[in-house]
């Protein structure tokens, strides 16, 4: 699998705090991947570093395949457009100034592209509205604009959903998408909305203390999340002989639970069950959100 960004050990210190702790992770090309984790669990720190704002204090990261630590690196950056923390944004120019003043940054030779960029963002009839008078929505969207001058094909959004009202949150949604799946760009996106970031991601990585505890596709995921029965018996391999039989699919937890994946008449499983000697404790439904898978993983990490 090709990966647009890996980092490796990754230690971050201000003074005697450590915001990451020999954090591992990798993003595959034409992935959107969310990075997921509570306030304060080192999202904003990663994303910093990987944007060429701070350096690590120990271990490296790689931009497709250039080293951290190569005078390349600067280079393969320009590939790259991020929103960090809040839009990079002239509050008192029009969205074209804005996109206008980053052209000019950037050493690009002409304003072409411009409308087509205004219109990605549907901020083409903002016309000469000031930025300062912009929704949060279209400050959002005009700093995704910004980010996106120069053409990159790997975009760093942190906590773009921030503060929006649930209008402004579909409007980022189908942006991120729009970019990921019609101009082929690999996406970076830190947020605490997990429900949100269901709906976007296909890869997850979770964060917590500033380490990588856990990296999973959206497939993984769901396979791990997906609607069933959990069962508590005596005897788990009693019950998998019985399952078998019954041509069910399941999945053994421990010596006494499964997950069973389909809907059982619960009295006929208990009469199978209980003439091969075992007994069934208990059983309910599971679903699993993807809040509780991280909260679940949280709690086993500490």
């Amino acid at each position: 699998m090709e990966y647009v960004m890996t980092a490796r050990s990754v230690c971050k210190e201000y003074g005697k705090f450590r915001a990451l702790s020999g954090l591992s992770m990798s993003v595959p090309k034409g992935a959107i991947y969310g990075l997921v984790g509570k306030n304060g669990a080192g999202k904003t720190t990663l994303i910093r570093i990987i944007c060429g704002l701070q350096t690590p204090t120990i271990g490296e990261y790689t931009l497709y395949g250039v080293n951290s630590k190569s005078p390349k690196i600067d280079g393969v950056r320009r590939r790259m457009g991020a929103v960090v923390e809040t839009p990079s944004i002239y509050l008192d120019m029009s969205a074209r100034q804005n996109l206008e003043e980053q052209y000019r940054v950037l050493g690009m030779p002409s304003f072409e592209g411009i409308d087509a960029l205004l219109k990605l963002v549907g901020l083409e009839d903002a016309g000469k509205k000031k930025s300062k008078n912009f929704s949060l929505g279209m400050r959002q969207r005009l700093g995704i604009a910004v980010a996106l001058c120069g053409n990159p094909d790997f975009l760093v959004l942190d906590e773009p959903a921030n503060g929006l009202d649930p209008q402004g949150i579909v409007e980022i949604r189908e942006l991120i998408l729009k970019l990921n799946r019609e101009n082929n760009i690999t996406v970076l996106i830190s947020s605490h909305i997990l429900d949100e970031l269901s709906r976007l991601a296909t890869h997850y990585g979770f964060i917590d203390g500033g380490k990588m505890i856990k990296e999973i596709s959206s497939d993984e995921l769901e396979a791990a999340c997906r609607k069933c029965q959990r069962a508590e018996v005596s005897d788990a391999a009693v019950l998998a002989r019985v399952l078998d039989g019954m041509n069910v699919e399941y999945r053994i937890i421990s010596d006494k639970e499964a997950d069973i994946y389909a809907k059982l008449n619960i009295t006929s499983l208990a009469k199978a069950l209980s003439e091969q000697g075992c007994e069934l404790i208990s059983i309910h439904e599971k679903d699993e959100s993807l809040e509780s898978y991280y909260l679940n993983l949280v709690s086993g990490n500490r």
